[in-house]
């Protein structure tokens, strides 16, 4: 019994050997080294590319009061040279503004420049403008930008009377705009505006009205005042449609009348004609021309960077090379001309309340135009 128990257990020990040989290597069980811990190895995690800020696209419309003599031409080929596809429709400040105002739910405009203060403050009022800062804005003279950065400045415009040098000089020439009207002399020679939609018109106008302001009066002018507006539209000659003021200088037709500061250098050459500036007491009315993009642009983001491309100070001393400014832009302001650094020195400026102006403008060419206005 004791032989046969010991039979079958060494049976059983050699047939556990022999299956255990036979199993294949991957099913063998091994006992595992111990290994000595080691420190983790860094895995270097790949970077990841920042996509690109694709470059903003397509075209802009610009709106302007401040393209006539070629400005609207020279800008678009700067702006095409700089990368910018632009078209530019210039005509009146009144003209442009009330366009703006009528497309305020459907804007056809990106971007208008141009125009002055005072309309821009009553369009920031309708919520007409995008609010952007460019990138120059602490560039511009301080008190010219609006706060909110809905608009900002970009050249500052002294409006003047002048006079034809050749035929007047300071003692022969009207010394303030009233002597156009009370001094019959100058009857039929001061120039009139066709319509009553420039910016410089309307400025020349508001300069005139201030002086009468009567809190009882008629939008805020006294009985005298709106006197003295009914002569200056009745005793002037009225510009005829094709027929440009400078001519009528040179040839004497009329040798006074308006003009803002940077457009009488281009003009002298032009007509061959020098100008005289008159500087009354009161002062020369100021205007400073803005930049804004108009809400609801469908091209936010390349009108955003045409601002910050038009505004810069080397653009704007560019501009104020070719036409003769005074830029709003303090670093392009060091490369003015000459004679625009003797205009802005010696011909300080009318003391005007621009926001009474903003306020009243329209209703006083309103009524200008329906009792006083006499162009066909």
């Amino acid at each position: 019994m004791k032989r046969k128990t010991l039979f079958i257990l060494s049976l059983v020990l050699i047939l556990s050997f022999v299956l255990s040989a036979c199993q294949p290597a991957s099913e063998q069980t091994e006992v595992p080294e111990i290994e000595e811990p080691q420190e983790e190895a860094e895995v270097e995690e790949p970077e990841v590319e920042e996509p690109e800020e694709e470059a903003a696209s397509g075209s802009l419309i610009v709106y302007t009061n401040s393209g006539s003599g070629g400005r609207d031409a020279w800008l678009i080929e700067q702006a095409a040279e700089a990368g910018f596809n632009i078209e530019v429709l210039e005509a009146g400040g009144g003209d442009i503004s009330n366009r703006i105002i009528a497309e305020k739910e459907n804007p056809v405009a990106d971007v208008v420049f141009g125009l002055n203060t005072m309309t821009y403050a009553t369009m920031k009022a309708m919520d007409i403008f995008e609010p952007y800062e460019p990138i120059w804005a602490n560039e511009v003279t301080p008190g010219l930008n609006d706060p909110d950065h809905n608009y900002h400045g970009i050249v500052m415009q002294a409006i003047f009377m002048i006079y034809n040098s050749e035929l007047y000089d300071e003692t022969t020439a009207p010394s303030d705009w009233p002597d156009l009207w009370n001094n019959e002399e100058y009857h039929g020679l001061y120039w009139l505006p066709a319509s009553l939609g420039g910016g410089t018109t309307r400025t020349v106008i508001s300069g005139i009205l201030v002086r009468h302001r009567d809190e009882n009066g008629e939008y805020g002018i006294s009985e005298e005042g709106w006197s003295e507006i009914e002569k200056y539209f009745m005793y002037g000659t009225y510009e005829i449609e094709g027929e440009d003021f400078y001519s009528w200088l040179a040839s004497g037709k009329t040798p006074f009348g308006q003009m803002w500061s940077s457009g009488i250098a281009q003009r002298e050459e032009q007509y061959g004609v020098k100008a005289g500036l008159v500087g009354p007491e009161v002062g020369v009315p100021y205007v400073v021309e803005q930049v804004a993009i108009l809400k609801g642009t469908d091209n936010l983001q390349l009108a955003k960077d045409f601002v910050d491309w038009f505004g810069s100070a080397e653009f704007q001393q560019r501009w104020a090379e070719e036409w003769d400014t005074m830029p709003a832009n303090t670093l392009a302001a060091q490369g003015a001309s000459e004679n625009m650094q003797n205009i802005f020195s010696n011909y300080p400026p009318q003391d005007i309340d621009w926001d009474f102006v903003a306020e009243n403008i329209e209703s006083w060419v309103e009524k200008i135009e329906l009792q006083y206005f006499m162009a066909q």
